[in-house]
């Protein structure tokens, strides 16, 4: 079997809708989720921003281990393929829960409620699908240029997705109220995670003999991975992406609540902080394929310097902030579109280097990262705002906040951000894996790369 082959394009936008799927959940947990236990379910933003960490400690069991289920998976399908089948029912499930905190029981009652619903969506649903649908694109082909170009569809299929639910939540949630709000987008999510793991075939050590191999034993192919310094960037990198990403969205409810006064501005920002991230990433296979995809990345992590600063100086000057969110949002299209690409380039290289192959556990690093990235991200939010005094509010109730939370949610929308982004950038320069690409498809891929009917 040739594992260099093309992937056609139709399978690409297939994988991309698995993105999608992970995303309707993605942006509910971090633009949503917390405004939706403080201002709706009533519980303290300092219990929720705790709970946030404490399920991170789990998050770091459950990714491992789910990467090693899939490194030693051997099916018909594949190794990634079962488990996004098998992980579409379950997303499903959980939004509608996550979104269905009984009113009527005690804050302790819906604290544990919170804790076991929030661990059964994030710590294990996402867990399965997102080291599924990572290690899926490293067993799609062995063809990196091919790999790019399959991310960057990935994530186009990815923003729209984010971008449409984003701007939908608002109105369901006001017309409908949460439980369906959460019946509708777990029935998106579901669906749109079923596709790849339907119709993406895995090509790459699916020959027969492969199949029949013994699996490498996870005590082999643990330490493989962690001396692979590429895992570490590549969970670090996702990890700071996802922090600067949910902190930035997850404080725009408040922004817009409480520095502007208008609530339904929401539906702008979240609109212009989606957009123009897709259309950046139409030029990134062209860009990557003739320079590199860390040249890419290193532009788009300056865009977000210059993006979070215009907002951190914005204040109620709706133009300066817009602004600031269309290229912030221009500049992080191209980090979450490179970051998928490098996890599969750090596979090929750990086989190449140390002679295991582990797309599962390498996978996992961005299901960590991602995992630690929106679950500081939130819990950096709710501590801010409970350091400057916020005070909650019952469903339909005005409160006025005290000065300090304005200057607060500023800081935390704006400048917190251009932080974070300037150590990406020197992340994003340190990931330096695809100087080696050349040789390991010399060693590893079979040159000829043919198209799939």
């Amino acid at each position: 079997m040739n594992e260099s082959k093309k992937i056609p394009m139709w399978k690409k936008i297939a994988y991309g809708c698995g993105a999608g799927g992970g995303n309707v959940m993605s942006t509910l947990l971090a633009s949503f989720l917390l405004s939706y236990y403080t201002d709706t379910a009533g519980i303290a933003a300092t219990a929720i921003g705790t709970m946030f960490i404490i399920c991170r400690i789990l998050d770091g069991v459950t990714d491992f281990a789910m990467g090693g289920i899939v490194d030693k998976t051997n099916t018909k399908l594949g190794k990634a393929r079962p488990w996004l089948i098998i992980c579409a029912p379950l997303m499903v499930i959980g939004m509608i829960l996550i979104l269905s905190v009984p009113q009527g029981w005690s804050h302790a009652g819906k604290l544990v409620y919170a804790y076991l619903t929030y661990i059964f969506l994030n710590c294990i649903v996402f867990t399965i699908f997102g080291i599924a649908h990572t290690a899926l694109l490293a067993r799609m082909s062995r063809d990196f240029k091919d790999r790019n170009t399959t991310s960057t569809v990935s994530s186009i299929v990815n923003n729209l997705s984010g971008l449409v639910v984003g701007t939908m939540i608002t109105a369901l949630q006001i017309n409908f109220g949460w439980t369906v709000t959460g019946i509708i987008l777990g029935l998106i999510a579901g669906g749109l995670i079923l596709i790849p793991g339907l119709v993406c075939k895995e090509v790459v050590g699916m020959d027969e003999e492969m199949v029949k191999k013994e699996t490498v034993p996870l005590k082999e192919q643990l330490p493989a991975v962690v001396k692979n310094k590429y895992f570490w960037f590549s969970l670090i990198l996702g990890a700071l992406t996802l922090f600067v990403n949910a902190n930035a969205i997850g404080g725009q409810i408040y922004y817009c609540n409480e520095v502007l006064h208008n609530p339904m501005y929401m539906t702008v920002l979240m609109s212009f902080g989606q957009a123009p991230g897709i259309i950046i990433l139409f030029f990134m296979p062209w860009f990557s394929n003739k320079f590199s995809k860390r040249m890419f990345m290193s532009f788009g992590a300056i865009l977000m310097i210059i993006g979070f600063s215009l907002c951190g100086f914005a204040g109620t000057n709706t133009t300066l902030l817009l602004a600031g969110v269309i290229i912030r949002a221009v500049g992080i299209g191209p980090m979450f579109a490179g970051l998928y690409a490098f996890c599969a380039d750090a596979a090929d290289y750990g086989e190449w280097k140390f002679g295991v192959r582990s797309e599962g556990l390498m996978a996992s690093s961005q299901s960590i990262g991602s995992k630690i990235g929106i679950g500081f991200g939130s819990a950096c939010t709710a501590w801010i705002l409970a350091a400057a005094g916020y005070i909650q509010s019952a469903p339909g109730e005005i409160v006025e906040q005290p000065a300090s939370v304005a200057k607060a949610i500023v800081f935390d929308y704006g400048w917190l951000g251009a932080i974070v982004s300037v150590i990406l950038l020197v992340g994003v320069l340190l990931m330096d894996v695809e100087k080696y690409l050349p040789e390991i498809r010399a060693t590893l891929g079979d040159k000829n790369v043919t198209e799939i009917n």
